[in-house]
């Protein structure tokens, strides 16, 4: 599979070279930006690129040996174009890091320069504001603990209808319907089918000062340097309608019955509040989550219908709690970042030991060295996780990242 896309894009690319024969078509490599490619006087435009980021990773358990891991982190690819006169956009993007490497795959119609509609697979705005970042665009090396448990890769397969007005006083409505599934959410065969109904939801974001400025939007390090005070509040609400993984993005992990022995899978809903602040270098980003479950209401956990699930046991296959995260930093005229986030989650049910949200806080130190703005950069941190349930954690990495 990972053979034939590489073989797949590789060959749209020589067509793409190929037709640079004609006056009309122009091309030009920028790091950050990739290869871009552009024909008919402009009205058709495409670009390929990626990026890459080698890292080390160390992690440490109170009481156990430390562990050492070297990887390639994030291995991204990245094909994308534009047909200016239909009002039309595309992206396929892919990481080979992973086994399963397509997170991306959609299509964008613009009927006007405020409104976008997109079907397919693609990074929602259900998430909290970190999630809805770009993993070349992350603040540290990794993502909050926030993002890493309530979602997976972000990635959902629907449509995405997103709308932006104002100038001085920006407001930017989206909703969202999507399979509730996660990224691939139909599985790999005829046989292996999505599970449960619909997701549902939508996000409001006020920008009270205007935007930012172009580029410094979609990371949360204010990399621009704004000389304005500008600051974004956000609200995301979803409901996953029949849900069968701890988060909603998967399907088939476990399965819960009704009285006569059919599927009876409960509701998970999430609740999402932000803020993101910048001003000269600074920057402050303040996330909220609240995770629910709803439809439970005679459910047994055995198709026999024979053992009842108990109201707590609930936390037990869905992630349900209150989880925040908050981080600042602040990015010098010469490029380099001090970083700082705190974290802390609370499950619902905080006596039962054995709920998948854990009670726990953390801390995150970063440093990171930007050479040519996001597109070459060292980060490093270091994280300490006090879980009340285990030996408190410590773990430190260090990567490089291109954007090519």
């Amino acid at each position: 599979m990972k053979k034939l896309s590489l073989i797949t894009i590789f060959f749209c690319i020589s067509i793409l070279l190929n037709a640079q024969e004609s006056e009309k078509n122009t091309s030009n490599f920028e790091l950050g930006r990739g290869l871009n490619f552009s024909f008919n006087e402009g009205n058709y435009q495409f670009s390929f690129g990626g990026f890459i980021q080698p890292a080390f990773k160390n992690s440490k358990v109170k009481g156990q040996d430390s562990s050492n891991e070297f990887s390639a982190k994030r291995t991204f690819l990245i094909l994308s174009g534009k047909a200016i006169k239909e009002k039309v956009s595309f992206l396929i993007q892919t990481d080979y890091s992973l086994s399963e490497p397509l997170l991306d795959a959609w299509v964008a119609y613009h009927p006007t320069s405020k409104i976008t509609i997109t079907v397919g697979q693609k990074q929602t705005f259900l998430n909290n504001r970190e999630m809805t970042f770009r993993e070349d665009k992350l603040q540290f090396t990794d993502r909050s603990l926030l993002s890493q448990t309530l979602s997976r890769t972000g990635r959902e397969f629907g449509l995405f209808m997103e709308s932006k007005f104002g100038n001085k006083f920006g407001i930017v409505p989206m909703a969202a319907l999507t399979s509730g599934d996660g990224r691939n959410s139909f599985g790999v065969d005829s046989r292996d089918t999505d599970l449960g109904g619909l997701k549902i939801g939508g996000r409001l974001d006020l920008y009270p000062f205007g935007y930012f400025s172009e580029g410094n939007d979609n990371l949360s390090a204010d990399l621009a340097h704004e000389q304005s005070l500008k600051f974004v509040v956000g609200a995301a609400i979803s409901q996953n309608t029949g849900v069968s993984n701890a988060n909603g993005e998967g399907h088939g992990n476990f399965l819960l019955y009704n009285a006569n022995g059919l599927n009876n899978l409960p509701d998970y809903s999430q609740v999402y509040l932000d803020f993101l602040l910048k001003y000269q270098g600074f920057s402050f980003l303040g996330e909220y989550a609240n995770a629910s479950a709803s439809g439970l209401n005679t459910t047994f956990i055995d198709a026999t219908a024979t053992q009842i699930l108990a109201p707590q046991q609930i936390s037990e296959y869905l992630l349900i709690g209150d989880s925040y995260n908050f981080q600042a930093g602040y990015v010098t005229a010469k490029g380099l970042s001090f970083d700082f986030r705190y974290e802390s989650s609370k499950p619902e049910y905080e006596t039962n030991l054995n709920s998948l949200m854990q009670d726990l806080n953390s801390f995150t130190f970063g440093l990171t060295k930007y050479f040519n703005n996001n597109n070459l950069k060292m980060q490093a941190s270091i994280t300490s996780i006090d879980n009340s349930n285990t030996n408190n954690q410590t773990v430190g990495e260090f990567l490089v990242q291109i954007v090519f």
